[in-house]
């Protein structure tokens, strides 16, 4: 059995026009200070990716923020989080964080934050990690999304073979719990995932 101690949130740069996006952030960045589990996330103090930070560590929490050298200043670095990961490229980023946590979640957020939400789902999918992936589907804003996923499984090009898994909620209050049930269940080894695999991806 396994613990969570750190989940990676992907979420947008901008707060969106619903009011509840940033209130979501603001609420899942205070449950995973108030549950000891610390925040990864891509490093920026802007839009939700700000707001989710700061309400980690003013609440007490761990934050390891890890952003790219050319988006340290269009991103805005969050210069409070101590644990500051500078890295090299994207590529190197996204590696970063899927190492750093044992879970993901994604806000609402653009192009960057699907990108990144559907990469881990893809990884699972092939087998190279069984970390959860949540869609935090608040206002329901990723129904489009599942919707098209859907619609991929009834023209066949998702099988059963081939079927992908993730959670979603739109209840923030909800994201820690579900995490935590769906990390208890993996051994170790499982969260870790395929190390000489994920090197090729």
């Amino acid at each position: 059995m396994s613990k969570l101690t750190s989940v990676c949130v992907y979420c947008g740069s901008r707060t969106g026009e619903n009011p509840a996006y940033e209130r979501a952030a603001q609420g899942l960045g205070e449950a995973l200070a108030s549950s000891n589990i610390r925040l990864v996330y891509g490093g920026g103090s802007v839009g939700l990716m700000g707001t989710v930070a700061r309400a980690c560590l003013d609440a007490g929490g761990k934050v390891t923020g890890v952003i790219p050298r050319f988006l340290e200043e269009r991103e805005v670095m969050l210069r409070r989080v101590e644990d500051l990961v500078i890295t090299d490229d994207m590529h190197e980023r996204k590696r970063r964080m899927f190492d750093e946590a044992d879970a993901f979640v994604a806000l609402p957020g653009g192009i960057g934050t699907l990108e990144e939400v559907v990469e881990m789902i893809t990884w699972a999918q092939l087998g190279r990690h069984k970390k959860p992936v949540l869609l935090a589907d608040i206002g329901g804003f990723w129904g489009p999304l599942t919707e098209l996923m859907d619609h991929m499984i009834d023209e066949g090009f998702i099988t059963q073979q081939t079927m992908i898994r993730y959670l979603i909620t739109e209840d923030v209050s909800e994201i820690v719990p579900k995490l935590r049930t769906e990390v208890a269940a993996l051994s170790e080894a499982a969260l870790e995932g395929d190390e000489e695999t994920l090197e090729r991806l």
